[in-house]
């Protein structure tokens, strides 16, 4: 029931017009979000960095509803690759297609994306396509392969295991050399596309995940790292402690290194488990929005854990 409710608060322009207006929503999304401007981004990120962790930088924004507004968002984006670079920071890029045009033409989406990952490689880099709700499953995945058919292999994709079609999906990108990040999911989806108990999504991660280790051990494909030097790599998005218990434990028994799997995580969210898998010799990434558009992200977060809500108020003075 939260989970709807929040989901649902997410996508309600009433609701956002009021609640971003709160300086209260601030001070609580906050724990999520480096800030509003990009020099805020870079300054986590080198915090990150300073403890061993790399980052995926994602300027907030999404469903734009028009072709002016998804080119200036594609511009904003290209200025994050700019100011990385400039920082020197170790970090890449996150986008949703929906920011830069998909809920206007798939052909403006692809123009604006190419322009993207045209900067990326000029900086040797890498861009990651986050995948939002079901509706748009499929032209996503679509728009990633016209990209590595126009030439360009310095971009992956994020599947979300509470989708039935995702362990097919893995199989099919790992066959095609694509880098995946497996993530729960943070939208609210009918039954009839993804699995609504939460044990059958868990079996599901883990599911997919062993696919992705496998894979990345059995597949012969090109180098697609920024440097040029190591193969694909799986990136594990979760906090679920089992979850990378299980990762882990099947890493070490088909005989994956530590450092060859990389765990993903959101910023502001289990810094315990992010420091520890340093200590243990994983490679860890964590998201790190920044930008004006962060009500529906913070609405999603709370909806994928609606006890953070509970944690987080007794922190605040309401007075």
């Amino acid at each position: 029931m939260f989970r709807s409710f929040f989901s649902y608060l997410a996508k309600a322009a009433w609701a956002r017009k009021i609640v971003a207006k709160w300086s209260i929503a601030w001070k609580m999304a906050s724990r999520f979000i480096a800030g509003e401007t990009l020099a805020d981004g870079i300054r986590v990120i080198k915090t990150l960095n300073a403890a061993g962790i790399n980052a995926t930088l994602d300027h907030l924004g999404e469903n734009t509803d028009s072709p002016e507004k998804a080119r200036q968002a594609t511009q904003d984006i290209i200025q994050a690759f700019d100011a990385i670079e400039e920082a020197g920071v170790r970090a890449n890029v996150s986008i949703k297609l929906t920011q830069i045009g998909l809920g206007i033409s798939d052909e403006l989406t692809l123009e604006n994306l190419l322009q993207i990952l045209n900067t990326a490689r000029k900086y040797h880099s890498f861009v990651r396509i986050d995948m939002e709700d079901s509706p748009v499953t499929q032209r996503t995945i679509n728009i990633l392969y016209k990209a590595r058919e126009a030439g360009y292999e310095n971009v992956g994709i994020v599947i979300q295991a509470y989708l039935y079609r995702s362990e097919a999906d893995i199989r099919k990108l790992l066959e095609d050399c694509f880098k995946v990040r497996l993530c729960k999911g943070a939208y609210t989806e009918p039954a009839k596309v993804a699995y609504p108990k939460m044990k059958d999504v868990d079996a599901n991660y883990d599911r997919c995940a062993a696919l992705l280790i496998d894979g990345s051990l059995a597949r012969e494909c090109p180098p697609l790292s920024p440097d040029g030097k190591t193969p694909p790599i799986p990136g594990l998005a979760t906090h679920d402690a089992r979850r990378i218990d299980f990762a882990k434990q099947y890493a070490a028994k088909v005989g994956l290194p530590n450092d060859a799997m990389e765990f993903q995580m959101l910023n502001g969210i289990r810094k315990d488990l992010q420091d520890g898998l340093v200590k243990e010799g994983y490679r860890v990434r964590v998201y790190v929005p920044y930008g004006t558009e962060w009500y529906p992200y913070f609405m999603r977060r709370i909806a994928e854990r609606p006890a953070d809500l509970l944690f987080l108020l007794p922190r605040f003075n309401f007075k």
